[in-house]
């Protein structure tokens, strides 16, 4: 039994050396020292964060692990916070075959039907892309996407927007997803909290002034860290001092729909996510093994 284990083990440091080089033990032992505090504590520091505005969250997750623990994903619902899709297994897209995309997400949107919950919101793992994309999300009923909208052609775009294929407006709103997220600032910058302050409250001051919307991608897994969420608490107060609204996605994208304004005198929208794809450490190895049994997996 210990062999499969080995080898997930081995695959996964072989995943971090190719994103990390030399500094993968080092990743890998940061993420270790992350996952000791309980997934459940991580969620429950950040609700209370962004209680005090009434702010919303929406939590794109790996439909496999959320089926691990349906008791969480529950409480994400019941907080009043939305869950988003963020793929079946935790795959790169373009390394898929057109038919094997789809099936991922299907897929995925059956597992969270399953377990009672509702799925408007997709992110694709590692923020990958293919051109056929908007197409497929479109489909499918996606209300709306937060990882299209990273590729550097529409970094900088501050209001929601629409792709068209054969002269048609597909249905599925997509969102710019600012390039500040928790892993390029704490795993790649190294910054400190004071640090992450001041970058996150330059950029919402900055879409303040332009009327827009602005989608921060933070990992609960870093961003609720005790000395983290703070951040996120600083990040909510200023938006709220600078007159931004705080909605989940979906509420955005419908009141947009409707109104092409934000409501009252909200002078823009603030939209804060955060990818789950896992909910222990351990999760990660078991990612390699699912990934060697992605053909043969399928919602029961």
């Amino acid at each position: 039994m210990r062999r499969p284990t080995t080898l997930s083990a081995l695959g996964y440091l072989r995943q971090l050396h190719k994103r990390w080089g030399v500094r993968s033990l080092v990743q890998a032992l940061k993420m270790y020292r992350f996952h000791r505090v309980p997934f459940e504590t991580l969620l429950t520091d950040m609700f209370g964060a962004l209680d005090t505005y009434a702010a919303k969250f929406a939590f794109p997750i790996v439909a496999l692990v959320a089926r691990m623990r349906p008791d969480l994903v529950q409480m994400i619902e019941r907080e009043g916070h939305e869950v988003a899709s963020h793929g079946f297994n935790h795959l790169r897209y373009p390394n898929l075959t057109p038919q094997a995309r789809e099936e991922d997400i299907v897929s995925s949107l059956a597992v969270f039907e399953s377990l009672g919950v509702r799925v408007r919101g997709f992110r694709a793992p590692y923020n990958n892309y293919t051109d056929d994309m908007p197409l497929l999300l479109d489909r499918v009923g996606i209300l709306w996407d937060g990882g299209f909208g990273y590729r550097p052609e529409h970094r900088g775009r501050h209001m929601f927007f629409h792709v068209n294929h054969r002269g048609r407006r597909l249905s599925t709103t997509f969102i710019p997803l600012n390039a500040w997220s928790d892993d390029r600032m704490i795993d790649t910058d190294g910054m400190g909290p004071s640090q992450i302050t001041r970058r996150l409250v330059h950029e919402v001051t900055r879409v303040a002034d332009l009327g827009g919307v602005i989608m921060f991608d933070f990992h609960p897994v870093r961003f609720g860290q005790p000395q983290y969420v703070g951040c996120l608490a600083r990040l909510v107060e200023e938006a709220h001092s600078l007159g931004g609204w705080c909605p989940t996605p979906a509420e955005a994208v419908e009141y947009w729909g409707q109104h092409g304004r934000w409501p009252g005198d909200a002078r823009f929208c603030l939209l804060l996510t955060g990818d789950i794809d896992n909910w222990v450490f351990s999760d990660y190895l078991r990612r390699v093994i699912w990934a060697r049994q992605a053909r043969h997996l399928r919602v029961r």
